[in-house]
């Protein structure tokens, strides 16, 4: 949806499941990254949505799998590798009710939400995406 609601020259949408060294892979050659995915917090309510940068995280289950190393050690793997990355990195998380099972439909709290959760995520994409 959002990539049909906002079609700008030189942003490309891509989806992916995995995380840790094959996101820093995917990440190569871009200036900007927004990446958008699940979050599970203690206290979250679910649907909330959060704008998030890699140094609100310490370590995360979810952008990363069993085969790879997280997201964060990737980053800072990268960093010292010299491989060249993004100058900016933003993450959108939408808090979900379960962060162990996986689907492709949201729980009834987030579907219920969704208009509110897809208003957000736009407001968030177009601010990171306007001209400074």
């Amino acid at each position: 949806e959002l990539e049909k609601s906002l079609p700008v020259p030189g942003v490309v949408f891509r989806t992916a499941a995995t995380g840790g060294l094959e996101i820093v892979e995917m990440m190569q050659g871009y200036e900007q990254v927004i990446i958008m995915d699940a979050i599970k917090t203690k206290n979250g309510t679910p649907g909330e949505v959060y704008h998030l940068t890699p140094e609100h995280f310490r370590e995360t289950l979810h952008v990363s799998n069993f085969h790879d190393i997280s997201f964060l050690p990737a980053l800072e793997m990268a960093k010292k590798m010299k491989i060249p990355l993004p100058q900016k990195i933003d993450i959108i998380a939408i808090e979900i009710v379960e962060d162990l099972e996986f689907s492709e439909s949201f729980s009834p709290p987030v579907a219920a939400r969704y208009p509110q959760i897809y208003q957000k995520v736009m407001n968030i994409v177009q601010s990171l995406l306007a001209p400074s």
